[in-house]
């Protein structure tokens, strides 16, 4: 009988220690930096948006064009999914994108993209001059190169913390069930 006790003992001690530890995040890990900071304009709406503005919230992070025909779309859905699915504590979360198409990514195109991939009461799409955006994707390491109508680019999502920290970059492959959970993570950290 004694053995039988301490092996359900040990067995709640067990599932006692998974259950407190430190939730894992999904994706790469960031070296926790600050995330450099920039200031471009929302295309919908003409705010001036600076990241650093934006500090005790997460922040979502990607970088996309208006007429992309496949990444850029997937990106957004996957974001819209994810915030669904984050209820009540998507009210702690920022999203942004940042053009990578300077000169197709405008007030309209953006607001329409928005309106389509029904982003358009909660995402921010900045958009700004050549210069001032590739500072930007120099400072995140996106590549953003046009071809034949179209942009090349980095399909990178970062997740940055509520202390302007960058912790875990993602791409458009990511199932929205784990962006989910990594903000709820973000969210929930102090």
């Amino acid at each position: 009988m004694e053995r039988r006790v301490r092996r359900v003992f040990g067995l709640v001690l067990a599932v006692a220690m998974l259950a407190c530890a430190p939730a894992k995040l999904v994706g790469d890990p960031l070296p926790s930096a600050l995330a450099p900071d920039f200031t471009l304009t929302d295309g919908p709406t003409g705010d001036v948006v600076s990241l650093s503005a934006l500090s005790g919230k997460v922040v979502v992070l990607t970088f996309l064009y208006t007429t992309c025909p496949d990444v850029c779309p997937l990106t957004a859905e996957t974001i819209r999914v994810a915030r669904d699915q984050l209820g009540g504590k998507a009210d702690g979360v920022a999203f942004i994108a940042v053009s990578v198409d300077p000169r197709g990514d405008t007030p309209t195109t953006t607001r329409r993209f928005l309106a389509d991939h029904a982003l358009t009461t909660w995402f921010r799409y900045l958009i700004g001059t050549q210069a001032a955006l590739a500072r930007v994707w120099q400072a995140y390491g996106i590549g953003a190169a046009p071809i034949e109508g179209s942009v090349l680019h980095s399909d990178a999502i970062y997740l940055i913390d509520k202390h302007a920290r960058g912790r875990i970059v993602l791409h458009s492959n990511v199932a929205p069930a784990d962006l989910a959970s990594d903000l709820g993570i973000l969210v929930g950290d102090r």
